[in-house]
């Protein structure tokens, strides 16, 4: 599964109602604003995993960063320790919050959701995308990729981030917004 689909089908679509109802956007544009949001992030935690220690980093976090309340919880996703562990994750992934600013003009550029909107809804994403890949690398597997190396745990990750493992992501986190809207 991709995580733009795990995000999406969050708690079988209850995460993308409450960012919904919580910006007072429909189902459709708030699906919309999270499928060009994601990349961006995915592309970080690529990157991230690609450096030295990242892929351990970002596996001790999913288990230690109690993400996954955010996919079973929606409606906290709205906190204020949700934001700011939101904001966090966005300052691991994309590294300033300039960079965090182009993201959400970009999505507005192309969603026509206000960009300060998107802005706000960016860390909810964050946690969100960190819960769902949590959940995704749960249930044994996670215990199991700790203990039996990197090349295992970076399997998984792959998969999870290039469904189709032709080594880009971009084209299936496009050919899933295309079905979807």
């Amino acid at each position: 599964m991709s995580l733009l689909k795990a995000v999406l089908e969050a708690n079988d679509g209850g995460a993308v109602k409450a960012l919904a109802q919580n910006f007072g956007l429909s189902n459709a544009q708030t699906g919309a604003a999270v499928a060009k949001l994601l990349p961006a992030l995915t592309a970080g935690m690529k990157n991230n995993v690609a450096k030295q220690g990242g892929l351990e980093s970002l596996l001790g976090a999913l288990s230690k960063g109690k993400h996954e309340q955010y996919v079973d919880q929606p409606t906290k996703l709205s906190e204020s320790s949700a934001i700011t562990d939101g904001n966090k994750i966005l300052g691991h992934l994309l590294g300033s919050k300039a960079t965090s600013r182009q993201v959400a003009s970009e999505a507005a550029a192309s969603t026509g959701i206000d960009s300060s909107i998107l802005k706000k809804m960016l860390p909810m994403v964050a946690g969100l995308a960190m819960g769902s890949l949590s959940k995704q690398s749960s249930g044994g597997e996670l215990a199991g990729m700790l203990g039996g190396g990197t090349a295992k745990a970076g399997g998984l990750l792959s998969g999870f981030l290039d469904a189709d493992g032709d080594g880009s992501m971009a084209d299936d986190i496009l050919g899933m917004a295309k079905k979807l809207f």
